[in-house]
């Protein structure tokens, strides 16, 4: 494959991805397809993370017995709008994400520089798993689907009902699926770039 450079994607492309793009908290009742599930994942596991760790791990909740096991993991103002979406996306890090490495990163041997390192396993894996969620979020806006992440979850709680013989800690929960408009409040205000940005 011949690589290029990057060139902008047009003005419909930034509506989608960003500019009139919200956080969704009501929807239809539209099923989200096994097809466009794997193609979410197709698109979003090609952006970069460090030394191509590639910590996430996904679970789509979509039946209705997985439903019933998310609904007592979530915070109170979470549980309507999650148990109504098509799919709820459990953003996983595995802690074990290193025993990829010789498959993902094969040039050195990355393994090494985590094994027996808690602490640089664990900030990797929240590092990396954070930037690929928003990897997926973007990839669900890509395919026309509509997102609201949210972090009001117990962990601990969603460990024992989706993965407790797993080295895989729960970091970020993204309902998916084709959003209802009347549920979208107002945007907030965004910091300028004056605010929030420098240029040294």
């Amino acid at each position: 494959m011949t690589q290029t450079a990057s060139r902008p994607v047009d003005a419909a492309a930034l509506d989608t991805l960003f500019l009139q793009a919200h956080t969704h908290n009501a929807w239809h009742d539209r099923p989200v397809d096994d097809a466009t599930l794997h193609r979410l994942w197709d698109l979003a596991r090609m952006p970069p993370t460090a030394a191509n760790t590639q910590p996430a791990r996904l679970l789509f909740v979509r039946g209705a017995d997985a439903k019933d096991r998310l609904r007592p993991t979530l915070s109170p103002g979470n549980v309507d709008k999650t148990m109504a979406a098509p799919v709820t996306v459990i953003v996983a890090q595995d802690l074990e994400f290193y025993e990829k490495l010789p498959q993902t990163y094969p040039q050195t041997d990355a393994r090494s520089w985590y094994v027996g390192k808690p602490e640089v396993i664990a900030d990797n894996a929240t590092r990396n798993s954070t930037l690929q969620a928003a990897y997926v979020l973007l990839a669900a806006r890509a395919l026309g689907l509509d997102t609201g992440p949210m972090t009001g979850f117990n962990a601990d709680a969603i460990k024992a009902a989706f993965f407790p013989d797993r080295p895989w800690t729960a970091n970020m929960l993204i309902n998916i699926g084709y959003g209802d408009p009347s549920g979208i409040r107002p945007r907030n205000p965004r910091l300028s770039f004056e605010e929030a940005c420098e240029i040294l």
